[in-house]
């Protein structure tokens, strides 16, 4: 039974599987892994209960069983993970700690790589993953590690290369919602020491979301009613290794493209001017109802108490009077990892990447109540480039390294509303970003005695970035067609900073089976600008213990326990606040975070394993001023306000102090079981089954009641037949089977005459 094989139980789908790889080589690779999961989270190869980070590993095998298609589905292989679908933009938390907007001059809070490959925006992971081999998800500040620099944590997405030996395998999934998964792969092997793998993905969905008929617009006709939140998505990865031990060295070389078709996730949406539902005066004269900047003339009010969620049907509701959006995404990427060991434990690398991203032009999006937001232009060019030297110096282990990443963003969008007979574009905005960071970084890890060991890093992070922003303001009966900036003053906006970050740690390993750590590091992540102005970066103290068990004959049972303290500084908040102007980011003059965490894995049987984890997480604004979006009384034209009293000097802002971060449940719990029956010659079946709990969480800084996720769980179930032969197996499953559809999204927005809350939802039951 190999170590943390069932970690991830979250099983669906109804899959068939076959692989053509010799047999003595599959027994030979399981063998030699018997209780070991091999990972490379400190740039070299580790069994993961010696690795001091709090990491989860799924492998090739969970990630399959869980219908993990992107990073979409996140949090179906690593439950602490946090994905805020934003109209097919994903967005991660970990511990309390995510970007929750995909603003062009914002980096993100938790790193991203493919292979090495830095990925900075996340409509690219709602698209290029695919023939993964694990994901290795990193908790805390990994700066020292790795060539990006982050607050929250880091995710490593690590592709299949090519096996060795000549192997087909493949896999076919039909379940609910016409769900068509296909995926393929073929290791061809060139000469003894080099080969290449080739392989494929296809999947077909219909939508998660009906939607009945509505009516029409001007140029859009009488919508039919249809469904939103489906996916069509394909895509292919060459690749080409050599490995080559007598000689010392390793390359790794590859190509990819991925298309993605999809119609957003329609959002639900609370009308609030809607007859019985928001204020009509005096006062906030309404349920759910509070005022705010009472010394202001107009009477301003905020949602914060409302309930128009509970009427929602999550599966099935309005679209909006536009009818639904369509969007189209393409990316393609090379990538290379050159590896030379120039003398005995000493090993110089080098990992580079490009890659581009582009939406189509004309997708759109529809927006509550009567919006729908055009993209004309969407393309991304990033490259990345990581030099690092590692080795053993006498017993001293050592890498240090160099990063080098840029990126140019073009875009161009604008909110639609049905105003002139070929309706109008309310705002039209033009966004050119190019940004560039290069940081040097390195970390050793020093013996004191035969048990302990004293680890050391440094960071050098220095970042820069320029803009034009382009906003266009009310385009009167302009029609859905592209514009021009005729006449529009830019925006020349720009950000510069550096920053030295670091880490000290103690490392207790008594003996095989115990490994007990202690850290103190910082992260940072840049600042950046809006067309209000430039926020500050965020800067993270974390403090962590933690220590990994192995117990039982063999090591097959496992116990991993840790806490964790974060001093948040300027931590980055994003809202949208102003359509007329895009989405804001406010820094959160602090913020504390600290939870505990446990897991066990124990073999009951040579057949039968359980696993259990907590999380327990505490999250808390200490100072965070901002803005409130208003619902002004009379139909007055305030929408949004940053000053409280503006009868006294100096700006009045409101303090969301003692506020949640958004996405940070205080309980995540996990149970999870699997059995495997033994039919003699007939083979075998594995059963599973697993539950998980989540607390309540919020899906943004304002913690309004209509923006709260109330506690649930979600349960899955599988079972497994693999003939005695071992090369294939069928599986049916279900997944979720509560049928609980989450909030991924809700937010309250005031934008000209309407005033709304939207909400999106995480998927259903599937089987």
């Amino acid at each position: 039974m190999t170590r943390y094989s069932y970690k991830s139980l979250l099983l669906a789908g109804c899959s068939l599987a076959a692989a053509a790889m010799p047999m003595t080589a599959f027994a030979q690779q399981t063998e030699s892994n018997e209780n070991v999961i091999v990972v490379t989270a400190q740039n070299r190869a580790q069994d993961v209960q010696d690795v001091p980070i709090a990491i989860d590993v799924i492998g090739a095998a969970e990630i399959a069983s869980a219908g993990f298609t992107s990073a979409n589905d996140l949090g179906a292989i690593a439950p602490a993970v946090q994905v805020n679908q934003d109209q097919g933009t994903v967005k991660i938390t970990v511990r309390g700690i995510g970007t929750n907007s995909n603003d062009e001059s914002q980096d993100t809070s938790v790193v991203a790589n493919i292979d090495g490959e830095y990925i900075n925006r996340g409509n690219v992971l709602g698209t290029a993953l695919f023939d993964l081999e694990r994901v290795e998800v990193l908790r805390g500040p990994q700066g020292t590690l790795y060539g990006r620099n982050s607050t929250g944590g880091a995710i490593n997405f690590v592709t299949r290369k090519f096996g060795g030996d000549f192997g087909v395998d493949g896999a076919a999934s039909y379940g609910n919602y016409n769900d068509i998964q296909l995926n393929a792969g073929i290791d061809i092997p060139v000469g003894d020491t080099a080969g290449f793998r080739i392989a494929g993905f296809f999947n077909d969905r219909d939508g998660y979301v009906k939607h009945p008929a509505g009516y029409g617009f001007g140029p859009f006709p009488a919508f039919a009613g249809g469904r939103s939140d489906d996916n069509h998505a394909y895509g292919g990865r060459a690749s080409f290794q050599i490995d080559d031990p007598e000689n010392n060295f390793k390359i790794n070389l590859a190509g990819e493209w991925a298309r993605r078709e999809y119609t957003p996730q329609s959002f639900a949406f609370g009308n609030l001017n809607a007859a019985g539902n928001g204020p009509t005066g005096p006062g906030c004269n309404a349920n759910g109802f509070e005022r705010v900047a009472p010394a202001y003339a107009q009477t301003l009010c905020v949602p914060s108490g409302t309930n128009f969620l509970a009427g929602i049907d999550r599966a099935e509701y309005a679209s909006p009077g536009f009818g639904l959006g369509r969007t189209g995404q393409e990316t393609w990427a090379l990538r290379g990892r050159f590896e030379y060991e120039f003398a005995p434990e000493a090993t110089l690398t080098y990992i580079g990447g490009y890659r581009n991203f582009q939406r189509d032009e004309d997708s759109f999006l529809t927006l509550p109540v009567s919006y729908r937001s055009f993209g004309f232009l969407g393309d991304v060019d990033s490259q990345s480039h990581e030099l690092r030297l590692n080795g053993d110096l006498g017993g001293i282990i050592y890498q240090v390294g160099a990063f080098y990443f840029s990126e140019d963003i073009n875009n161009e969008s604008g909110f639609f509303i049905p105003a002139g007979a070929n309706g109008s574009f309310l705002s039209y905005f033009g966004r050119d970003v190019s940004s560039d960071s290069s940081s040097l970084f390195g970390q050793v890890e020093v013996p004191l005695g035969n048990v302990l060991t004293a680890v050391g890093g440094l960071r050098y992070t220095d970042n820069s970035r320029e803009a034009i922003f382009l906003n266009k303001p009310f385009g009167f009966n302009s029609g859905p067609a592209r514009q021009n900036f005729n006449g529009v003053t830019p925006l020349l906006l720009g950000s510069d900073e550096n920053k030295v970050t670091w880490l000290v740690g103690l490392n207790y390993q008594p003996n095989p089976d115990t490994l007990l750590f202690a850290k103190v590091s910082t992260g940072f992540k840049g600042g950046g600008f809006d067309s209000k102005g430039q926020y500050a970066p965020e800067f993270n103290t974390a403090y962590e213990v933690g220590g990994k068990f192995n117990f039982g004959e063999g090591g097959q049972h496992i116990l991993n326990l840790g806490a964790f303290y974060y001093d948040y500084t300027d931590l980055q908040v994003s809202v949208l606040l102003d359509t007329s102007i895009g989405g804001q980011t406010f820094n959160a003059g602090g913020a504390t975070i600290w939870g505990l965490e446990a897991e066990l894995a124990f073999a009951v049987t040579d057949n039968t394993m359980i696993n259990l984890s907590a999380n327990y997480l505490n999250a808390e604004y200490d100072e965070l001023f901002a803005q409130f979006n208003v619902f002004c009384v009379g139909g007055c034209a305030v929408t949004g306000i940053g000053d409280l009293d503006p009868n006294t000097a100096g700006v009045q802002q409101p303090n969301f102090a003692g506020n949640t971060p958004p996405f940070s449940p205080k309980f995540i719990l996990t149970a999870g079981i699997s059995h495997e029956f033994d039919l003699g010659g007939s083979g075998s079946v594995t059963a599973a089954a697993d539950i998980m709990f989540k607390s309540k969480y919020f899906t943004d800084f304002f913690n309004y009641a209509d923006g709260t996720q109330t506690s649930f769980t979600q349960s899955n179930a599988s079972l497994e037949w693999s003939p005695e032969s071992g090369m294939f197996t069928v599986t049916a499953f279900v997944r979720n089977i509560e049928n609980e559809r989450p909030l991924s999204f809700g937010s309250f927005t005031a934008a000209g005459p309407d005033d709304i809350f939207n909400w999106q939802f995480g998927r259903p039951r599937t089987y």
